[in-house]
C-alpha cells in the first residue's frame, strides 16, 4: 500500500475502454474494482480512502486526462480536534 507521510493512501478512477468499465484502483495495486458508471467508481474510491485514513483521489475522464483531484479526509479520525470553534 502506498503510504503517505500523513498515513493516507492514493487512488485513481479511470475509464477502461476494452470493456467500457470504470475502475477504482489504489495507485500501488495491480488490479482495481470495476463499476458500470464513473459515479459509482468515485464513490467507492472516496469511501475506501476515508476508511483507510484519508488520501487523494485522481479522477480521469474518458480521454485519460486527470480532470479532477480531491483530498479525502479520514473517515473516523482517532484524534479529533477538542475545540469546537
Amino acid at each position: 500500500m502506498t503510504k503517505r507521510k500523513d498515513g493516507g493512501t492514493d487512488r485513481t478512477v479511470y475509464h477502461r475502454k476494452s470493456d467500457d468499465k470504470w475502475v477504482d484502483k489504489r495507485n500501488d495495486a495491480d488490479r482495481g474494482f470495476l463499476f458500470d458508471t464513473q459515479r459509482e467508481a468515485v464513490k467507492s474510491a472516496r469511501e475506501k480512502l476515508g476508511n483507510a485514513g484519508g488520501g487523494d483521489v485522481a479522477i480521469k475522464g474518458e480521454d485519460g486526462k486527470i480532470r479532477q483531484k480531491d483530498t479525502v479526509p479520514p473517515g473516523s479520525d482517532p484524534n479529533p480536534p477538542k475545540d469546537k470553534k
